[in-house]
């Protein structure tokens, strides 16, 4: 039987489309420290503390029992980490997961459907701008290219990634170039390819794909000039990892991989001349001897930890970051504070972190310890329709 993600899903959901979900980031303004901004790494600096309400969305399944009605809207006390209000923007399908564009006016969202696609919002009146095919099956993952003129989305469904260009109005055009991963052949308990992330590199002419399906992080050089891809290089996980999500430190030279079959993690190493990635050793999760199954990693903007969504412990792993980001060292578990969170977010000051549980139907919302990265739940989480991503701004 081949690895579903919309298997995840509570018992007894009613599902109309195949796919999966995921976290993924946007490209934002870099960080001073030198690694590429994402909605899990901020681009603002730790010590600019926000006043006022800010801006939360939420990635939901609009086809599936109990999910929502579109792209959750919310907001959340920066100082407090309180979430309220509620709204959403109607007529965007199974927009499970998010990414906004580097000058903040448009919100991407995936349309996880067997004919895949993505939907650009604007975000001064919520107007939805238009979608777009992503010309493969259940898009899971999409980010935006920090320059802002290109789009890159993962169909998990048909394994493969896409490129759109966008124009001066944030509104996607139709794919330059969509490639299917054919090799290698798909790892233990896969039938084919399931393309999970895809998200530039520390060089933004570098852009790498993360397939659960063959094992494989894909390295491909991006014509910026005319959106189209060259495969540069390959990166293979152990039999049967099942990677699915990569995050970059921000000294851009390592980077953190989820394995969401074997329940581990790796520590990576980037080389900025070539576009290769390299995977280390696998290392535990924390999580014991049960089921489980990592999501994403997130990192700190200062580089100094990292935090893991363990769906199954229903946890969040804490590492220390050392050695230039070369070393991981697990510090403990907090309760995830609801059920398979699936997706972690920081908030742009770094001060709050937001865990979307999927079949609890809820966000839980951390006080982040700058000092020692520890985290302290902020009131009760937040009720969202089969919250699978949550983006901050």
């Amino acid at each position: 039987m081949g690895w579903s993600r919309r298997g995840f899903l509570a018992a007894g959901a009613a599902l109309t489309a195949a796919g999966c979900g995921g976290p993924a980031p946007s490209g934002r303004e870099r960080p001073s420290a030198g690694g590429p901004a994402t909605p899990d790494r901020p681009s603002a600096s730790p010590g600019a503390r926000a006043t006022g309400p800010r801006p939360l969305f939420l990635g939901t399944y609009t086809s599936a029992e109990g999910g929502g009605q579109g792209i959750g809207v919310a907001s959340y006390d920066p100082r407090t980490g309180r979430v309220s209000g509620s709204g959403t923007v109607p007529g965007v399908a199974d927009p499970s997961y998010l990414a906004v564009h580097p000058d903040g006016r448009t919100l991407y969202a995936v349309n996880e459907r067997e004919q895949g696609s993505v939907t650009a919002v604007r975000l001064a009146d919520r107007e939805v701008l238009g979608s777009r095919r992503t010309g493969g099956s259940g898009p899971c993952h999409v980010s935006v290219h920090p320059d802002g003129r290109w789009l890159l989305c993962a169909n998990y469904g048909s394994g493969g990634v896409a490129v759109h260009p966008v124009d001066a109005s944030g509104v996607p055009g139709e794919p330059t170039d969509v490639v299917t991963h054919s090799r290698p052949a798909p790892g233990p308990g896969q039938q084919g390819p399931h393309a999970h992330q895809f998200l530039t590199g520390p060089d933004p002419g570098t852009v790498l794909a993360v397939d659960l399906g063959t094992d494989t992080v894909y390295s491909y050089r991006l014509d910026r000039r005319r959106g189209t891809l060259e495969e540069i290089g390959q990166a293979h996980t152990r039999p049967g990892a099942g990677p699915r999500h990569l995050t970059f430190h921000p000294g851009g030279r390592h980077a953190y991989l989820a394995n969401e079959a074997d329940d581990t993690v790796a520590v990576c190493t980037y080389e900025r001349a070539t576009g290769r990635l390299t995977i280390g050793e696998p290392q535990p999760t924390g999580t014991g001897e049960g089921t489980n199954h990592p999501a994403q990693f997130v990192v700190t903007a200062d580089g100094a930890f990292a935090y893991l969504a363990n769906r199954g412990h229903n946890s969040i792993t804490r590492y220390a970051v050392q050695e230039d980001g070369a070393r991981l060292v697990l510090l403990d578990t907090v309760p995830a504070g609801g059920d398979f969170p699936r997706h972690l977010a920081l908030s742009p000051d770094g001060r709050l972190l937001f865990a979307a549980n999927q079949r609890s139907g809820t966000v839980s919302v951390f006080h982040v310890d700058g000092a020692s990265g520890g985290l302290r739940l902020a009131g009760q989480p937040y009720a969202s329709p089969l919250a699978v991503c949550a983006l901050p701004l």
